[in-house]
């Protein structure tokens, strides 16, 4: 019987271990579901925040945009409402001053009939009467004119915030600009007419110059073609997913087109010296045969210092055919430089070759010294290519440049006023200033669309240029794509994604071009060591 009680007893406590273990198992179990379904709904909380954070973003730079365009429109309806309102003072100012002129001019009048009526003794007491009455009539509207043109004045005043004496100041000054003005042109008249006779020799000096001098017509455009031996190249110069292309498309600053053009392949690109970097380092690569994004980086540096050695030895080889001595190296080195530059269209250096050699003709005609001539109308232009970026014109530079390097008071001045933004001080100037109108305007020498075409492309990298990280910029696709490559270390991938938007509103804001333009922001990270 005791046996039996123990055994119940065992098996009672068995049971409830069991029990217990298993409760302990589903409880668990029970938990674990509950933070994974916890963990779930708060990814899902947060996808949802995300999703709505972007949408109100959005939302916001719409709204913006909206109140900004609003804000124009108003400001620019209440400025015309302006205008207006200024344009009908003006006109009633001046019917106000017209018809004072004419209540005047009825008051001498009757002044002076009243004279001649007294003089010739027919004046009688009712005309007398009649006469006080219509002046004191005339006075009345003479003071009323004056009252009303009072008010003009004033109003005027409030809105052009300018004082009456002020403005007649004025209008002295530009009525005495005017009369020096014609002063000069009548004295100009009568000069041209006193040297008939030496413009017409004038004229036969720059006949014979212009008949003496060969020129070339050489017009530039943005592509260059790099032929191949075999169509097989195109797939390692492309590369594996297009890796090779695109460094040497970042490296040169230049697009690199690969079409169906048989053994062909096409470089574009606005700046003739990228296209020459881009063109030689493919020569050097297709012969050395290893193309791959390390070597190619490796070939353009090495390439962009051949160039540069290049520009120095153009240069010299340049002022030693024109038989010009004494030039300082960096003025050489700008003379080098003309020749990957053009000037509407028109190769630079062979256009201030042009010059020189037309200066120097000139100058020999005119009994001047064709060598100073000659080193004047070589050097007109430097100022387009100094490069760095400034808002001088293009001969003030040059002439500042030129008297750097210590070149003559006569060069100098040559320079600077062959546009006519200095005064001409020597017979120097007048020569570099005609040469070079002669040059530019043989048919087919320039093209006005392409210079601003160029300008523009410039604008957009400068502009691109002036956002902080920005290591580099090309504009490529005739404009149409722009390419920034920022430094990784100073922009994130989220700032990389923000300065593509703020480029794109600044070109919108700050240009003018047509259709639209890819703004594209390159971020990348490089890791290098080396094994020693």
């Amino acid at each position: 019987m005791l046996i039996e009680v123990l055994i119940a007893l065992l098996s009672f406590a068995v049971g409830v271990g069991v029990g217990r273990y298993l409760l302990l198992k589903v409880l668990k179990k029970l938990e674990r579901e509950a933070r994974n379904k916890a963990a779930q709904i708060l990814k899902e909380a947060d996808l949802q925040s995300e999703t709505l954070k972007k949408n109100k973003i959005l939302e916001a730079k719409e709204n913006f945009l909206k109140l900004k365009s609003e804000f124009e429109n108003e400001s620019n309806r209440k400025k015309n409402i302006l205008l207006t309102n200024e344009n009908k003072l003006k006109q009633q100012e001046a019917k106000l001053k017209q018809r004072e002129t004419e209540l005047k001019t009825l008051e001498s009048k009757l002044m002076k009939t009243q004279e001649e009526l007294k003089d010739q003794g027919f004046i009688t007491l009712k005309m007398q009467e009649d006469l006080v009455l219509k002046l004191e009539l005339a006075d009345k509207k003479v003071e009323e004119a004056d009252k009303m043109r009072l008010e003009q004045v004033t109003q005027l005043e409030k809105i052009a915030n300018l004082k009456a004496e002020e403005a007649r100041k004025q209008l002295m000054e530009a009525l005495k600009t005017e009369a020096e003005s014609k002063a000069a042109s009548h004295i100009k008249q009568i000069i041209e007419e006193a040297k008939l006779t030496a413009t017409k020799e004038a004229k036969k000096v720059v006949i014979n110059t212009i008949q003496r001098t060969a020129t070339e017509h050489t017009i530039e455009n943005c592509v260059s073609v790099f032929n191949l031996d075999s169509d097989e190249l195109k797939g390692k110069i492309i590369g594996r997913e297009g890796r090779n292309i695109r460094t040497l498309e970042a490296a040169t600053g230049v697009e690199i087109i690969v079409d169906d053009t048989p053994e062909a392949i096409i470089i574009s690109g606005f700046d003739p010296v990228r296209r020459e970097i881009a063109k030689i380092s493919l020569q050097r690569l297709v012969a050395d045969g290893r193309i791959h994004p390390a070597r190619i980086e490796e070939i353009v540096a090495k390439t962009t210092k051949d160039i540069e050695n290049e520009i120095v030895e153009i240069g010299e080889r340049t002022v030693i055919d024109l038989g010009i001595h004494g030039v300082h190296p960096e003025l050489i080195r700008m003379v080098g430089r003309m020749r990957f530059r053009s000037s509407y269209g028109q190769n630079l250096l062979q256009h201030s070759r042009e010059v020189a050699k037309l200066c120097s003709i000139m100058a020999a005609e005119l009994g001047l010294n064709p060598k100073v001539a000659k080193r004047a109308g070589l050097l007109h232009d430097i100022g387009k290519v100094w490069h760095e970026e400034n808002e001088l014109p293009h001969a003030i530079l040059g002439m500042n440049l030129a008297q750097k390097y210590k070149e003559s008071p006569e060069v100098c001045n040559a320079i600077g006023a062959h546009h006519d933004e200095i005064e001409m001080t020597t017979m120097f100037s007048p020569i570099v200033q005609v040469c070079d109108a002669i040059s530019g305007s043989r048919p087919g020498a320039r093209r006005e669309m392409m210079e601003s075409y160029i300008q523009r492309l410039k604008e957009l990298e400068t502009l691109a240029m002036s956002f902080k990280g920005v290591n580099k910029c090309y504009a490529i696709q005739a404009g149409r794509e722009l390419r920034v490559l920022v430094d990784a270390e100073n922009v994130s991938d989220k700032r990389a994604g923000q300065l593509s938007f703020d480029i794109s509103q600044k070109i919108e804001k700050d240009m003018q071009y047509p259709g639209q333009i890819k703004v594209t922001v390159i971020r990348e990270t490089r890791a290098v060591s080396y094994a020693k």
